[in-house]
């Protein structure tokens, strides 16, 4: 990528790329701007992966990008159905000088988003995403024409390889575990099935593996487990795996059902590297919203936390400048960099199930490791999310609750990333105080955010 002294502020970029309503907000005409961005941003005649989620408006997009890409001179390798971390994975490999996905992860259907990675597989930095911005706003960058132009082939050996390196990196006996996926109808639908049985377990059930264009993430995933829960039970399976849309998230449910989050997985898989002496520096990266109960418990066992703001971007960042192994959100993005440049959902689940395999006993026996602080996660649909700074009524209800619960408990409220919502989220000693306080803040941003 070209560096430059000055760099603009981001405004189309937020902290998964460009996201929002697919032909409204993320039009063609956008996506084609964006690929003409990245497309000035790289050596003329470089080659750039681009890889979607199953959403309908995800070729729609691509064929965006792609022109933009190729308009620039850029020649472009369509993967078609690929993970977000296959298309990572696959650049840092470095036949490809940038990496395009075309998926809006976890958000509904209608939802789409842009995201860029570089040759390293790693997500552009913030000042990379600003240039290509500025770029965009003048339609600067080159026009070449004839045989210069770059072209637009179909690149389906992307998609094998990625699955082969899965297989073979993950290396170990499963033991024939009993195992249902939940693919969300969404990008892991091509990936996860193969990987998962050629790895020696058993698939006994899946779920979420039907996309029609229409149904990612619907009532499946890793944003609503219950079927997944019932499809465990129902299989008398010894664990489920749920993926988001674009495969960058896992979650799981243990033989009985219950949910096994984030956190609790992060704990898992931490304390298992920390076993072999693989745990960089003793430390694992994490975000705010990250239960207390997990520093805790890494505390008792002699492993330092790092927090950070939420994001993966900023879990990996931390992690890299501090060249530590692991690290995660609650939401299920995990990342080990010994594995990967990204979260990748398919690579966690595979760690978890060798985690499993290797202890001899249950996955609710490894997640006991951790226990859960009462936890309370609220959504706040708002009008306008940047106001949040200066909505004072919000804080002083904030300064209420912390003064309140001290050192036993906590209070995070930040703005989404990708969507006008404003997050609270509440822990305490017990469940009815997350519920009177997230009430309490919540109805403070509704009043100061809505009017």
């Amino acid at each position: 990528m070209a560096t430059s002294e000055a760099v603009p502020v981001r405004r189309l970029f937020g902290t998964d790329g460009v996201r929002g309503v697919a032909n409204r907000d993320l039009t063609p005409e956008l996506a084609l701007s964006i690929g003409r961005g990245l497309g000035a941003d790289l050596a003329p005649g470089s080659t750039v992966l681009i890889g979607r989620d199953t959403r309908r408006s995800g070729a729609l997009l691509e064929a965006a990008v792609a022109a933009g890409l190729a308009s620039a001179g850029i020649h472009v390798e369509l993967g078609g159905v690929l993970p977000t971390p296959a298309v990572a994975e696959l650049v840092a490999r470095g036949e490809q000088a940038a990496g395009v996905v075309i998926s809006a992860s976890h958000n509904p259907f209608p939802d789409n988003g842009i995201k860029l990675f570089g040759p390293d597989g790693f997500k552009l930095p913030d000042a990379d995403e600003a240039r290509i911005e500025a770029t965009m706003a003048d339609d600067r960058g080159p026009r070449p024409e004839g045989g210069d132009l770059g072209t637009i082939t179909a690149w389906p050996e992307g998609l094998a390889a990625y699955r082969d390196a899965m297989v073979a990196r993950f290396e170990g006996d499963l033991g024939g575990l009993s195992v249902v996926l939940d693919c969300a109808h969404g990008a892991t639908v091509t990936t996860a099935v193969d990987v998962v049985t050629r790895s020696g377990a058993k698939v006994a059930a899946t779920i979420g593996a039907s996309p029609t264009g229409d149904n990612i993430n619907v009532e499946c995933g890793s944003t609503s487990l219950a079927a997944l829960s019932s499809a465990v039970v129902d299989a008398g399976a010894d664990i489920g795996l749920a993926f988001d849309g674009d495969g960058d998230r896992v979650l799981a449910v243990d033989a009985s059902g219950t949910v096994v989050d984030g956190d609790q997985i992060l704990a898992i898989l931490a304390l298992r590297l920390k076993e072999r002496g693989e745990l960089a520096h003793d430390t694992v990266v994490t975000t705010t919203m990250t239960n207390l109960g997990f520093r805790r418990a890494m505390r008792e066992r002699g492993v330092e936390v790092r927090w950070t703001d939420v994001g993966d971007r900023y879990v990996v960042a931390e992690m890299r400048s501090g060249g530590f192994t692991i690290g995660g959100e609650q939401s299920g993005h995990l990342i080990n960099l010994a594995s990967g440049p990204t979260g990748d959902g398919l690579a966690a689940g595979l760690q978890l199930l060798h985690a499993v395999a290797d202890s001899g006993g249950t996955l609710a026996d490894l997640a006991a490791v951790m226990a859960r602080l009462p936890q309370k996660l609220v959504n706040f649909r708002v009008g306008d999310k940047s106001r949040l700074p200066e909505a004072t009524e919000v804080w002083d209800a904030v300064a209420r609750c912390e003064a309140e619960m001290g050192e036993d408990g906590r209070v995070v409220v930040r703005p989404s990333g990708t969507e006008p919502l404003v997050r609270v989220m509440v822990e305490a000693p017990t469940a009815a105080e997350c519920d009177r306080w997230c009430d309490e803040i919540g109805a403070a941003v509704t009043r100061a955010l809505t009017e």
